[in-house]
């Protein structure tokens, strides 16, 4: 089944792949790779900001994690043209805005982690960091950055 019809199937609409902000590009394919620049907590527009621990939960961490997945798929889109050239998720940065007490930036992060499995099978399991941080951009509760195998393209 082609990764398309799997999203069709499952009934998941990608968001538009955002622009820079910055003095950065979104995406970079050097060798078989492409790296994607941190993908902030945004869904349906609207950027999900806070702190775990302080002012939001685990619950809405989960989802701005998996927010951050569905557009960092977004830019794989935009970049690759095709989904299918994505041969396997390598890995996710994960960066959780959250107070020193709060430890569950790998539950978190598995927002991200379990959409990619969701989405690309055996091939979206991934090596992965989850870093608890003070402040993200924006104020954005979740941010991930991703590495991606993909094939030529045809």
């Amino acid at each position: 089944m082609s990764v398309e019809a799997r999203l069709t199937e499952l009934g998941i609409t990608l968001p538009k792949a955002a622009a820079p902000v910055a003095a950065y590009v979104a995406t970079v394919e050097v060798n078989g790779l492409l790296h994607i620049s941190g993908q902030i907590s945004l869904s349906d527009g609207q950027l999900m900001t806070g702190r775990l621990g302080e002012d939001r939960d685990l619950d809405f961490g989960v989802k701005a994690a998996r927010a951050c997945g569905l557009n960092l798929i977004a830019q794989m889109k935009a970049a690759l043209g095709n989904l299918d050239r994505v041969e396997r998720i390598v890995k996710l940065g994960a960066f959780i805005s959250s107070v020193p007490g709060f430890t569950d930036q790998p539950k978190v992060a598995n927002g991200a982690s379990e959409l990619m499995v969701e989405i690309f099978g055996e091939a979206g399991k991934h090596a992965r960091s989850a870093v608890g941080v003070p402040v993200l951009p924006l104020g954005a509760a979740v941010e991930i950055d991703a590495i991606v195998l993909v094939r030529p393209a045809a």
